[in-house]
């Protein structure tokens, strides 16, 4: 077992809640067991009921990263995301939210894959 994991994830407007769950789970299934520390969004997803109830669904707790948190994070983002700079100023949202979640020293360990309206990726700390 390794060191804690964040978990990562962006969505377009109005995603299910079946598209997040099903994508996160594809994404644990690459992980290391590990605690998980959470389901970490950009603070503008905070409303968004597929991300809210995805959480809920894993026994997980959604955790609202802001934009600045986000851009702290853009040296160690491996996939930019166009659509995320443009609309938010951020380098991307799953990666940047999973690194901010995980702390410092933080490294993908998922980089960034994507479904249906949704996409996530999963940070943690070195051994």
């Amino acid at each position: 077992m390794t060191g804690p994991i964040a978990i990562g994830v962006g969505c377009r407007l109005g995603c299910p809640a079946d598209a997040i769950e099903a994508l996160v789970r594809q994404a644990l299934e690459q992980a290391p067991a590990s605690e998980r520390l959470g389901l970490f969004t950009i603070s503008d997803k905070a409303q968004e009921p597929g991300l809210s109830e995805a959480a809920t669904r894993l026994g997980l707790d959604l955790i609202v990263v802001n934009r600045d948190a986000l851009r702290e994070q853009s040296a160690s983002v491996q996939t930019r995301s166009p659509h995320a700079e443009r609309r938010f100023g951020v380098p991307s949202v799953a990666e940047a939210a999973a690194l901010a979640g995980a702390g410092a020293g933080s490294i993908l360990l998922v980089p960034r894959i994507a479904g249906p309206g949704a996409t996530c990726a999963i940070a943690g700390v070195r051994p």
